[in-house]
C-alpha cells in the first residue's frame, strides 16, 4: 500500500512521542510498503541524517510541514504546545490535500500524538483512516493522590475534566466518526469514546521495542550493594512520591543500599524536598536527563527498576528495564501495569489502597526481591524474554496482518 502517516512527532534515536513516529514509519517501510511520512521541520536535521543508515529508505518518504512563523512565535517549549498541535494538525491537512491529489495515498494513519484528547483532520482525505493507538484516560486513583500538592491536584483535576468533554468535543466526533479503526492503550481510554464507535475500538499499547541494539545476553552486575533504579521524569503522576518514602523504609532493613533517580523535571525540588524530610537524600544519586545510549551502563549495574507510575499510558522505559534484565517493581495501572506480571516482575495492587499502604507494599516488594538472590536472577530473565513479545514489528504487523 501507499500509506501516509500522520507523526507530529518523529525522530530516530529518542523515546517517547518521537520513537513512536520514527518506528511506525521504519518499521512499515520494512513490511515493503510505500510509506510516506508527514511530520514537522524541526525534525528534518535529524531525519535526514538517519536515512542513509536504512536500507529500506528508497520506499521511505518525509514530508515536512510547519505553521508559518507568525503563527508560530508564541511556543516556546512546552508553553503553548497544546494549541500549537491543533493548529499544526489543521494547516497539515490542508497542506496535504493537494499532495495526495498528485499522489494518491491508499491509505492515513495517525501515530502521533498519541493523545485521545487531540483530534486529526486527516478522515477528510476520503481515504481508509486509522487513528492511533492513542492514549489518555488512564488515570491516578483518587486514594493516591492525597500527596500530590495543589499543582496536582489542580493539573490531574484539569486532565480529568478535559477527559469528561471528549464525548462532547464536536473535533473528536468527526475524528471517532471519520476513522475506520480505533486503537487506544487501555480499557480506561476505550471508555472515553462514546459507546457508538466501541466497536472499532481495539486495545493496543501504543509502544514497541526495538531489540537488535541493546538486547543483552546476560546482566552485567559489578558492586555488591543493592541498587534501586528509577528513570523518568521528575514529576508528580510518575509517583516517585511514593517511591522514595517506600525506600526510606526499606533503606532501614538494607541500610547499604543506594536509589538511583535520572532524567529532570517540574517537580525536581518536590522530591528532594521528601528524600531530606525521610533522611534519604545523601543515599539518592540525583542525575539530570542523560543519553540514550549511555542508560544501558546504569540498566545493567542496577538490581531492581522502581516505576511506581500513577497514569503512564505506555512505559517504553519498563521495556528498556526489562530489556537489560532488571525485574520491573511497579503498581497495576496503566502501560506498566499491564506489561509487567508476576512472572518477570511484581506488580502493586491500588484497589481500595492508601498512600501508606502502597509504599509498604513496595518496600516488602523490595525486601522480598533483595533477599531473594534466585528468584531476582529467574524474574529478571524472564522479563528480557517478554520484550521479544513488544518488539516493534510485532506490533506494526498486529495492526496490518
Amino acid at each position: 500500500m501507499k500509506i501516509l502517516l500522520s507523526a507530529y512527532a518523529c525522530e530516530p534515536n529518542k523515546g517517547s512521542e518521537p520513537g513512536v513516529g520514527w518506528n511506525w514509519s521504519t518499521e512499515l517501510s520494512r513490511l515493503g510498503h510505500d510509506v510516506w511520512v508527514l511530520t514537522r521541520e524541526n525534525n528534518r536535521n535529524n531525519i535526514t541524517s538517519m536515512l542513509s543508515e536504512l536500507p529500506e529508505s528508497k520506499n521511505l518518504h518525509f514530508i515536512y510541514y510547519d505553521l508559518p512563523q507568525w503563527a508560530r512565535w508564541w511556543k516556546k517549549g512546552d508553553r503553548g504546545v497544546r494549541l500549537y498541535y491543533f493548529l499544526w494538525q489543521l494547516g497539515a491537512y490542508f497542506f496535504i490535500k493537494d499532495i495526495h491529489k498528485q499522489e494518491s495515498f491508499d491509505k492515513v494513519h495517525h501515530v502521533t500524538f498519541v493523545s485521545v484528547r487531540q483530534p486529526s483532520f486527516m478522515g477528510n482525505l476520503g481515504i481508509p483512516f486509522t487513528f492511533g493507538p492513542v492514549a489518555g484516560g488512564e488515570r491516578a486513583p483518587w486514594r493516591l493522590r492525597v500527596s500530590y500538592g495543589i499543582r496536582g491536584w489542580i493539573l490531574d483535576g484539569v486532565r480529568d475534566l478535559m477527559n469528561f468533554f471528549i464525548k462532547l468535543d464536536p473535533f473528536m466526533w468527526m475524528t471517532f466518526s471519520q476513522a475506520e479503526k480505533i486503537y487506544v492503550t487501555s480499557v480506561q481510554t476505550k471508555k472515553l469514546l462514546p459507546k457508538q464507535f466501541h466497536k472499532k475500538t481495539t486495545v493496543q499499547l501504543a509502544i514497541g521495542y526495538d531489540n537488535k541494539n541493546t538486547l543483552l545476553l546476560e546482566k552485567k552486575k559489578i558492586s555488591t550493594t543493592f541498587k534501586v533504579l528509577y528513570v523518568g521524569r521528575f514529576i508528580y503522576w510518575k509517583g516517585m512520591h511514593l517511591g522514595i518514602p517506600a525506600f526510606a523504609e526499606f533503606l532501614k532493613k538494607v541500610p547499604g543500599a543506594r536509589l538511583t533517580m535520572i532524567s529532570g523535571g517540574p517537580d525536581k525540588k518536590y522530591l528532594e524536598k521528601i528524600a531530606r524530610e525521610f533522611n534519604v537524600y545523601d543515599h539518592i544519586e540525583w542525575l539530570d536527563r542523560i543519553e540514550q545510549s549511555a542508560l544501558s551502563d546504569y540498566f545493567g549495574n542496577h538490581d531492581v527498576f522502581l516505576f511506581p507510575s500513577l497514569h503512564d499510558s505506555g512505559g517504553m522505559v519498563v521495556l528498556e528495564a526489562m530489556a537489560h534484565h532488571l525485574p520491573v517493581v511497579c503498581l497495576d495501572l496503566g502501560g506498566p501495569g499491564t506489561i509487567v506480571n508476576n512472572t518477570n516482575g511484581i506488580v502493586i495492587s491500588t484497589e481500595q489502597k492508601c498512600e501508606r499502604e502502597i509504599i509498604h507494599k513496595i518496600c516488602d516488594a523490595l525486601v522480598w526481591l533483595q533477599n531473594n538472590n534466585e528468584i531476582r536472577t529467574d524474574l529478571g530473565n524472564q522479563a528480557y524474554n517478554t520484550v521479544s513479545e513488544y518488539r516493534w514489528s510485532s506490533l506494526v504487523n498486529k495492526l496490518y496482518n
